[in-house]
């Protein structure tokens, strides 16, 4: 065991099956889906289905948050949705010497409503009490991928000593009218006329990263040690005119691999993949090209499968659910975004397997 380990100290989630990261990873074991319609019709004059977080299980704005110039719904509904995530990974990291940075994964700046990611740092403060150091914190925002790039910046800063302690997550709701009429538009939203779609969602996740010896000198848990993080991208991707061959999570995969080898071969992957046919291609490619790396048989988790897609929270998600679940050996948890990013990780016991 190695003292300058990066770990995993907290994680904190909330998604359409948990109001907790121990709910979630529960209702993702039992394959619990949350799927409901709503008021918002599709082009074909239908319900839309999104799988939305109860709202009664998120808390009431702040005063200074509520009345903050020029506060839109899907700002609120994003700094609720971090706010209760946020809450369940301090826990007793409001006891730390110093407040966290917090290095935070948000939508994509093509999204409308836009988002002003400085803005909503101070926004989510203010929410949380300022319980992480909003000056020192950045953002990422790059989709689906943007959760593992954040935890890999956060663990970083962690492996280099220039922070005992730091916060990484993502937050994102794709339950809102604009976002879904761009998406039906599209044709992407999934329906019994369009079956290669996806249902959206929304939910959040955070992870409070150490070294192994800091965490056991202020007496927080290792949950699980978390590798480098390897970023790619692909050049055929959702909105270029290259063709699609699938190579960027191929390449990431195989720099992953390379760079930080797991300890024996991959027992269980969490993938971002939503339920449109276009992600399993890529992922055949990166299976195809670095097999020996991954046990047989292989776990695969695709957990949009139960909450939907949660979009710039889906890295960060994808992390927590593979931190809860590495008893049985090495986990990769990789993520692919519409615009080509492309990130991974992998996630292992603290007691090396």
């Amino acid at each position: 065991m190695a003292e300058s380990d990066v770990v995993v100290c907290r994680v904190g989630m909330v998604t359409a099956v948990g109001l907790s990261a121990a709910e979630t990873a529960a209702s993702v074991q039992s394959a619990t889906m949350r799927f409901a319609q709503i008021d918002c019709l599709d082009r074909r004059f239908e319900p839309i289905t999104v799988a939305s977080v109860p709202d009664a299980g998120l808390p009431v704005l702040s005063p200074e948050v509520a009345n903050a110039p020029g506060l839109g719904a899907r700002d609120g509904r994003l700094v609720r949705l971090g706010a209760r995530a946020l809450a369940e990974c301090f826990g007793t990291a409001r006891r730390l010497p110093t407040r966290p940075a917090l290095i935070l994964a948000l939508p994509e700046p093509e999204r409308e409503p836009r988002l002003d990611a400085a803005d909503f740092l101070g926004l989510l403060a203010a929410q949380t009490a300022h319980a992480f150091d909003a000056a020192s914190s950045t953002t990422v925002t790059v989709g689906r991928a943007g959760g593992l790039v954040a935890v890999g910046r956060a663990a970083s800063l962690v492996r280099s000593g220039r922070s005992l302690f730091v916060l990484a997550g993502g937050v994102d709701s794709l339950v809102d009218p604009s976002t879904l009429s761009d998406l039906d538009t599209r044709g992407r939203v999934k329906s019994e006329g369009n079956l290669d779609g996806f249902i959206p969602g929304e939910g959040a996740a955070f992870l409070l990263l150490a070294s192994r010896a800091t965490a056991a000198a202020t007496g927080l848990p290792a949950m699980a040690v978390v590798s480098e993080v390897a970023e790619g991208f692909e050049k055929g991707h959702l909105g270029s005119k290259h063709a699609y061959l699938g190579e960027g999570l191929a390449a990431t995969i195989q720099s992953l691999v390379s760079s930080a080898p797991p300890p024996r071969p991959f027992v269980s992957v969490w993938s971002s993949m939503n339920g449109e046919s276009h992600w399993g291609r890529e992922w055949g490619v990166a299976l195809l090209r670095s097999s020996g790396a991954f046990a047989d048989p292989l776990a695969m988790n695709h957990p949009a499968d139960c909450f939907g897609d949660t979009g710039a929270a889906a890295g960060a998600i994808l992390t927590g659910l593979a931190c809860l679940g590495t008893s049985g050996g090495p986990a990769l948890v990789y993520a692919s975004s519409d615009l080509g990013p492309r990130a991974s990780l992998s996630i292992r016991s603290t007691g090396g397997n």
